[in-house]
């Protein structure tokens, strides 16, 4: 006869089968929504090239992989770093990364200020913040254009009080690529501060006022650390669409300021470089994982030793 363990092992192992039965049809959907595409991507960029764009079936080459750091010179075949695509790399990587911070030094002060209104009047604060979502990226992105443009309201302001006698060209330079991902993304910031925020025990701080702690200490030592996690969730909301961002730089870069989502629009259109294209977005992944992953690693490492 079996005994009261063999029964509890099996009824357990009968319960981890049925978990995975009921679990079955939403692990199928996230493999062929989200990583199969992923697992085709990364088959592309092991084949020929096509004539006329797509790629040849049955012929692998590394030559997409390849060409995402160096070229070949047409007439000697001499192998450089591809200058083109290694600044279109460190233009991505330096917006982004000033984009998330612009949004965190704008979203804490933003995110604090609704977290200390009164309650009845919060959501109303989040309402407004949330406001923009309701608009379409594109939308957003001619909005901006007509804030920063020689024309705008920037330009016309300052020649009102007599900053500038010219208007600054602004419009087509990374600074208006980082205006509107600021702009676009700064909602994406706010939103988990706050909702960290909005959980933190007020009486804390006023315990370190009257340990006779300044502003500084209050916000390095107290309130930072409580509301990391709200820090590291919106800049990781923040950080990820700025590195493949297409439509902005594409409206307000006018083509000429490329980031590495205009890269991989243009390899798998006017380039008809399909494995390139594939090996970039792959390339682009693989960045923002390792990104993540480092950001996460200090910013838990830093939040164990303050506890």
């Amino acid at each position: 006869m079996a005994t009261a363990a063999e029964i509890a092992k099996q009824a357990e192992r009968d319960s981890i089968r049925r978990r995975w039965l009921l679990s079955a049809p939403a692990l199928i959907i996230v493999f062929v929504a989200a990583i199969g595409p992923l697992f085709v991507m990364l088959a592309y960029s092991f084949m020929v090239k096509g004539d006329y764009g797509d790629v040849k079936f049955g012929q692998y080459s590394l030559d997409g992989w390849f060409s995402v750091l160096f070229q070949r010179d047409m007439f000697d075949d001499t192998v450089t770093l591809a200058d083109a695509h290694l600044s279109i790399l460190w233009r991505s990587l330096k917006l982004s990364i000033i984009t998330t911070a612009c949004t965190l030094l704008l979203g804490f002060p933003t995110a604090y200020f609704i977290a200390t209104r009164p309650r009845h009047t919060r959501e109303i604060w989040v309402f407004l913040i949330t406001i923009p979502f309701w608009t379409n990226l594109l939308i957003r992105t001619f909005a901006m254009q007509q804030v920063i443009r020689n024309e705008g309201l920037i330009n016309t302001l300052l020649r009102a009080v007599g900053i500038i006698d010219q208007p600054l060209q602004i419009m087509y330079t990374d600074w208006a690529i980082l205006f509107g991902m600021v702009y676009v993304y700064l909602p994406l910031m706010v939103l988990p501060l706050y909702a960290s925020m909005e959980k933190l025990d007020f009486r804390l701080i006023e315990a370190g006022y009257d340990l006779y702690a300044s502003r500084w200490a209050v916000l390095r030592r107290i309130i930072i650390p409580l509301v990391k996690p709200g820090i590291v969730a919106g800049s990781i909301l923040v950080f990820v669409p700025s590195l493949g961002a297409y439509v902005i730089p594409r409206v307000l870069g006018g083509g000429k300021n490329l980031m590495l989502g205009n890269l991989i629009e243009l390899q798998f259109g006017a380039g008809r470089n399909w494995p390139l294209g594939a090996a970039i977005s792959i390339t682009l992944m693989v960045l923002v994982m390792v990104a993540m992953l480092v950001y996460v690693r200090n910013a838990s490492r830093s939040g164990a030793g303050h506890g």
